[in-house]
């Protein structure tokens, strides 16, 4: 076992929060996505006489969109949450990632412990030292401590 800083309850529950609104990150993602590339709040070039102010209404729209897909710090930041909560639950065995289903994902169903350790067929203890390292694995991936 690596010798990492112990995470403080504030920092596993931060952890813990952005699994269970994975899917809300994910939509946040496209809206933010969607507001960059396609914003409303451009005004149309109405210079057509050329002149002095020409110059400075020349762009091109692509790179615009380039320079604020790059400078949002929001969307940055939600996609490196997604970017971490993907990788680490792509590298989990086929049972923990039934406990993520199960514990953040199942949102018709709030199970707790005990009914997600019945279904996993493991010990509460069990099912939370999978969590513990759930959550681990993403406070890693994600340079958190």
């Amino acid at each position: 076992m690596t010798n990492a800083i112990k995470p403080t309850k504030i920092t596993i529950k931060k952890v813990e929060s952005e699994w269970y609104n994975y899917f809300n990150t994910l939509n946040e993602i496209t809206r933010l996505r969607e507001e960059i590339t396609n914003p409303f709040d451009e005004e149309p070039d109405n210079n057509t006489g050329g002149g002095v102010n020409s110059v400075r209404n020349i762009s091109d729209p692509t790179a615009k969109m380039a320079t604020r897909l790059m400078t949002s710090k929001q969307l940055a930041y939600l996609t490196e949450i997604v970017e971490a909560i993907d990788q680490v639950y792509n590298a989990l065995p086929d049972n923990y990632k039934k406990l993520v289903r199960l514990k953040y994902w199942n949102k018709n169903n709030e199970l707790l412990w005990d009914g997600i350790a019945l279904r996993l067929s493991v010990s509460k203890r069990q099912a939370q030292r999978w969590r513990n390292e759930i959550v681990q694995a993403t406070l890693e991936v994600l340079g958190w401590r």
